[in-house]
């Protein structure tokens, strides 16, 4: 199995910057690819980021150019590093990464909540 620890969120003004950071433990070998994703309650899961170890992305729409998705290997984590916050970026961030026993569905973090107001 994979865990997935969070951290990183918080408050920030409207044009502010957060980095949030995910570290994998357990059968890190087994991970297909890593990323990110936020929901609000009740709605859809909307994708963030996503990276592989060979370090292709892919942004979700929303994010693209204001958002940037980095790993380090080594220390088994990714990084989402955010820019120009928006009041809608608000939400609930959640790391991800499937492997080869879930390789649909994947392990999911704790949540992460972010906060974009004045």
């Amino acid at each position: 199995q994979v865990q997935l620890v969070e951290s990183g969120g918080g408050l920030v003004q409207p044009g502010g910057s957060l980095r949030l950071s995910c570290a994998a433990s357990g059968s890190i070998s087994s991970i297909k690819y890593m990323g990110w994703y936020r929901q609000a309650p009740g709605k859809q899961r909307e994708l963030v980021a996503t990276i592989t170890s060979g370090g292709s992305t892919n942004y979700g729409n929303s994010v693209k150019n204001r958002f940037t998705i980095s790993g380090d290997n080594a220390k088994h984590t990714v990084y989402l590093q955010m820019n120009s916050l928006k009041p809608e970026d608000t939400d609930v961030y959640y790391c991800n990464a499937p492997d080869v026993f879930r390789p649909r569905d994947g392990y999911w973090g704790q949540g992460n909540q972010v906060t974009v107001s004045s």
